[in-house]
């Protein structure tokens, strides 16, 4: 297999795309030269087959996805975690095709064995990794609540990503929808 990091990630986040426009079943090596504009037959040159290319695609997407780590210099308090839950809802707005790639990618997941293995062990070190962040930064609550949390925010931003018609159109009043949230779930400092 060829070995050029850039190419291979744009054919990568090419194939996001894919997956996001087309779904599972639209994801070709065919369509991902097409959405990076690479010459026929280059994708095929990065990975041996589509199993290869979904598993990569699974990991990938998570790395597109994670933003960078910024230290916390506010307090931990529930007006702050509701800040933060803004800010993964502004990233899927910002990344609808990663997310709804994502999403995709759990589809498949659920239809396939192999790929499960691999989206399930991401999924859950990336629940760890929130539930440590919660209790360790000294948000109120504890795993219970940061578990409570991922899961409402995992379907506001499934819901508002695939029928926005079902939330508040107006950012300001999904803004308020993510607080109440927030304030349901998080208890007080």
């Amino acid at each position: 297999m060829v070995a050029n990091p850039e190419r291979r990630r744009l054919l990568l986040d090419a194939g996001i795309d894919v997956l996001a426009r087309h779904g599972a079943r639209g994801l070709t090596f065919r369509a991902v030269d097409a959405v990076a504009a690479v010459p026929q037959g280059t994708t095929s040159n990065y990975f041996a087959n589509r199993d290869e290319l979904l598993r990569e695609l699974g990991g990938h997407v998570f790395e597109r996805l994670t933003p960078e780590p910024v230290p916390e210099t506010a307090a931990p308090t529930r007006a702050r975690e509701a800040q933060l839950m803004k800010d993964l809802l502004g990233r899927a707005r910002q990344d609808r095709a990663g997310f709804l790639a994502l999403y995709e990618l759990r589809l498949e997941a659920a239809r396939r064995e192999d790929l499960a293995e691999a989206i399930s062990d991401r999924y859950a070190a990336n629940l760890e990794a929130i539930s440590a962040g919660h209790v360790e930064g000294g948000f109120p609550g504890d795993r219970r609540t940061a578990l409570l949390l991922y899961l409402a925010m995992s379907g506001l931003i499934l819901e508002h990503l695939t029928l926005p018609a079902l939330l508040p159109a107006d950012d300001d009043a999904l803004d308020e929808l993510v607080e109440d949230v927030v304030a349901a779930i998080v208890p007080p400092a």
